[in-house]
């Protein structure tokens, strides 16, 4: 992982952005991924936001047969908390930092900065969030999981303790399935965490019911 920031795009839905959201991929996409669901969203027009999409470096996928394709981490087992790339998790858990020290020095208080990730993305987005030292203004975690659990009791922030974190999944997931979900929700819910948790019936994938709900969850984060 380059010690640059991460090559990415970038949206403003105003002038004078007031918030940033920081919008993870998922594994084999890049940030285009989500590109068009920044014009699907109906934000106030009084709320200018800055979102950032990331793409992911390219890296050989065990899971995959060591295929090259972009990726946040190595996955090496089905189970995908049995036997971790915790190395790459935490690589990436420092690009990101770097995206949101960015977003910092260009005027944005990290609480009004929001980490979201799809699968992968969101994974990386809970890694890194739930163990950020500032105060951020939450996560959005899309079909996805915690990863690292193991770590998280003694690594958590406790100034982002009380963190608002949106989590939704389809019933239908063959590629994360949704009890790895609620797993690590009842992860979050054991250790007092806000959590809004979704269930929508579909599969690996992102539905309109979903979006909607995303934007009223924003809404009320950001104000």
């Amino acid at each position: 992982m380059t010690t640059e920031v991460l090559p990415h795009l970038e949206i403003t839905t105003g002038l004078s952005p007031s918030a940033s959201i920081i919008w993870l991929h998922g594994l084999g996409a890049d940030g285009h991924d989500f590109e068009s669901i920044v014009g699907e969203l109906s934000l106030p027009d009084d709320l200018s936001v800055r979102f950032i999409l990331p793409h992911a470096p390219s890296m050989a996928v065990t899971i995959n047969n060591g295929y090259v394709m972009p990726a946040w981490y190595d996955i090496f087992h089905p189970d995908l908390t049995t036997s971790e790339d915790e190395a790459g998790i935490r690589q990436t858990q420092k690009a990101i930092e770097k995206l949101i020290q960015r977003e910092t020095d260009r005027g944005i208080f990290s609480e009004r900065i929001i980490l979201a990730g799809f699968s992968q993305g969101g994974a990386i987005a809970l890694h890194t969030g739930l163990r950020y030292a500032d105060r951020l203004a939450g996560i959005l975690a899309l079909s996805t999981y915690i990863p690292l659990q193991s770590t998280f009791a003694n690594e958590a922030s406790r100034t982002n303790g009380h963190l608002p974190i949106f989590m939704a999944h389809g019933s239908a997931d063959t590629v994360i399935p949704i009890t790895k979900a609620v797993a690590s929700k009842n992860l979050l819910l054991e250790n007092h965490y806000n959590v809004e948790w979704h269930e929508y019936a579909m599969a690996h994938s992102l539905c309109q019911e979903e979006v909607s709900d995303i934007n009223d969850w924003l809404i009320s984060v950001l104000g």
